[in-house]
């Protein structure tokens, strides 16, 4: 199985298929599928800078930069989903008697983690419940609801007034927002930062950034 974000992308006036992937190690590839090519463009995400790195075998007539820094932003507010390989059926060859062919990409297995997280009701329940009208993840819905979780909740104003570190509170809002949002109140802590990291691959802390700096602004006045 593979974990994926799948989305049109216009490439050269042809409308392509691009998805990101999880693959072992952490890493993220995103990848290109023109209808008229059979070898796919392949780049991997670079954590640091957020841009895609080119495989070196990737034409870069055929899949420019500019076309992966699209697909990039296309498929940021996609959740990821569990399926099998991605295949695309191209045109038939000059030859009388060939048909047409397809190609399987980025068979990588995925980690055994990852893939019990993004097949797992909570990370379903917690995607739906932040999902926008267009199909996206709002990544403005998760941080509005989780301030708003931090603003109300009596055990947080006392985890402040007791000085806690920030990282203590934000990992005891997140956890009761998911518990409450998914309805499994025995959510670990281990397993809300894996559905955290799957909702933003870059930096796993990242799309939590509204929700972290109103918490920073929380801690240093004392008081919710």
């Amino acid at each position: 199985r593979m974990i994926i974000r799948t989305r049109l992308v216009e490439l050269s006036s042809l409308e392509a298929v691009a998805y990101r992937q999880k693959l072992r190690g952490g890493q993220v590839g995103v990848v290109i599928l023109r209808p008229d090519c059979p070898q796919p463009g392949l780049a991997l995400l670079d954590r640091q800078s957020g841009t895609p790195d080119l495989a070196p075998n990737v034409p870069a007539d055929l899949y420019p930069a500019a076309a992966f820094a699209e697909a990039l932003e296309l498929t940021a507010g996609l959740p990821y989903s569990s399926r099998g390989a991605v295949h695309r059926s191209f045109p038939p060859a000059p030859s009388p008697t060939a048909g047409g062919g397809e190609t399987t990409l980025l068979t990588e297995e995925p980690a055994a983690e990852d893939l019990a997280t993004v097949n797992s009701a909570d990370y379903a329940a917690i995607v739906t419940h932040f999902t926008n009208k267009k199909g996206e993840l709002s990544y403005d819905l998760l941080n509005k609801a989780l301030i708003q979780a931090a603003h109300a909740n009596a055990h947080v104003a006392q985890m402040i007034a007791s000085g806690a570190t920030l990282e203590a509170v934000r990992d005891h809002v997140l956890k009761a927002n998911f518990e409450s949002v998914s309805g499994n109140r025995s959510l670990s802590t281990a397993e809300v930062e894996r559905i955290v990291q799957l909702l933003d691959e870059v930096s796993p802390r990242s799309v939590l950034r509204p929700f972290e700096e109103e918490l920073r602004r929380l801690l240093a006045g004392g008081k919710v």
